[in-house]
């Protein structure tokens, strides 16, 4: 990657595009898994989004793996897509844009306050 696929995001327009050419070729129930996989894992990623790549990767290419196998989707991620996004971006712990949001809210007022206040 070079900086100005860096400054202009066009590498990762390039994967999404690859991305989603694959997930056309899913059949119906794993493609609904997958737009329910971007969906949740959004939350987790960074300013670009450059961090999901290789989750995302990886995560479609078990779709595809067991969609190639005949395996139903819910065998493999189970009923809480939700909770197996979570799992992936880093565990239950992992930290989302709003909690993120949040953190530096709480510092920016308790900066503030300890202006205003001392």
């Amino acid at each position: 990657m070079n900086l100005w696929e860096t400054v202009t995001g066009s590498d990762l327009t390039r994967e999404w595009k690859a991305f989603e050419v694959r997930a056309e070729a899913l059949p119906a129930d794993h493609r609904a898994a997958w737009e329910q996989v971007k969906a949740h894992l959004f939350p987790y990623s960074g300013f670009t989004g450059r961090n999901l790549t290789p989750i995302l990767d990886n995560a479609l290419g078990l779709l595809e793996e067991t969609a190639a196998d005949g395996q139903d989707v819910r065998d493999v991620l189970g009923e809480d897509i939700a909770g197996f996004c979570a799992a992936l971006a880093g565990g239950e712990g992992a930290r989302s844009h709003r909690d993120r949001w949040r953190e530096q809210l709480n510092r920016d007022v308790a900066r503030k306050l300890g202006r205003l206040g001392g």
